[in-house]
């Protein structure tokens, strides 16, 4: 469920022009939230090369209004969890920190998927730890572990709702089937699946969400440069429209989908900024189209 925000009032911070999204029917969050998995070291390991500016840029992005941040425990792994709570705890009232469980990390861009109760167990209650929460408002499998049965992964998130350590429950890389089966065990109010301009193999998935009011948070959602390059189609448009390839890309997302969520990420505040101003752009159906074109050409 969305509320339209299109005509912000002046002085607001910045991200309120991204709309605002109700996820779970209580969390008020604006549509351009923060993807944390950058403000960790090369192949999302150990200690970023500049701890002081990954806090700055959490800092920063709060400053412009963000209220959600989006993290896991195989951040770092640990560590984006534990830099949020440096940089923002004590959290203001309205804040939503969304976290993820679901996998290890052997080493540099190695994971390994655990789906096992216990280690979602483990994992919850590290992440609350880290973050300093005793509830997290948004707490996501971060894939489904085919080693283990779906329902015993889910089982294991629904006791520790009951517990009262977990609000709202969410997946990840997921099928509108596998969607449909979590239903039947836990309610979802939020999926995270990979997509973009450039790569919609989760359309379905998000219509679905659509259909059903769930939050769409798209991961790799400038898809790691194929879309920003200078040079590429969508650079084009961009240097036509007096603007930039990242921003016509998270604005092409915004304007997709009142239930779509983009959490791009990065440890840069200069970059944050030009993120979060993409919410001044707005597409008409025309040149949604174009870029549509633009993006497959």
């Amino acid at each position: 469920m969305s509320e339209d925000q299109s005509a912000t009032p002046q002085g607001k911070p910045a991200a309120e022009k991204s709309g605002r999204l109700l996820i779970g029917n209580d969390l008020r969050v604006t549509r351009l939230g923060f993807g944390a998995m950058r403000i960790t070291g090369n192949g999302v390991w150990g200690e970023p090369a500049d701890r002081t500016a990954a806090v700055r840029v959490l800092r920063r992005a709060v400053e412009l209004g963000i209220n959600l941040i989006d993290t896991a425990d195989s951040y770092g792994p640990g560590v984006s969890e534990e830099i949020i709570a440096e940089a923002l705890y004590p959290y203001s009232a309205d804040l939503v920190i969304a976290t993820k469980g679901g996998f290890e990390r052997p080493g540099p861009n190695k994971w390994v998927e655990n789906g096992r109760p216990e280690h979602l167990r483990s994992a919850c209650e590290g992440s609350l730890r880290r973050l300093r929460l005793e509830r997290i408002d948004l707490y996501q499998l971060h894939r489904i572990d085919p080693k283990v049965p779906a329902e015993d992964q889910l089982g294991a998130l629904k006791e520790l709702q009951t517990e009262g350590k977990i609000k709202h429950i969410g997946l990840s890389e997921v099928s509108v089937r596998q969607i449909q089966s979590a239903q039947k065990i836990v309610p979802i109010v939020s999926v995270q699946n990979r997509y973009s301009l450039a790569d919609r193999g989760s359309e379905d998935v998000l219509n679905y969400c659509e259909r059903g009011k769930m939050a769409f948070i798209p991961w790799f959602p400038l898809a790691a440069g194929k879309l920003s390059g200078a040079d590429s189609p969508v650079g084009r448009l961009a240097e036509q429209w007096k603007t930039t390839p990242a921003q016509v890309a998270l604005a092409w997302l915004l304007a997709r989908s009142t239930v779509m969520l983009p959490i791009p990420g990065t440890s840069n505040v200069e970059h944050l900024e030009e993120n979060i101003a993409a919410a001044d752009l707005k597409f008409d159906e025309r040149n949604m189209q174009k870029l549509a074109q633009a993006a497959h050409g």
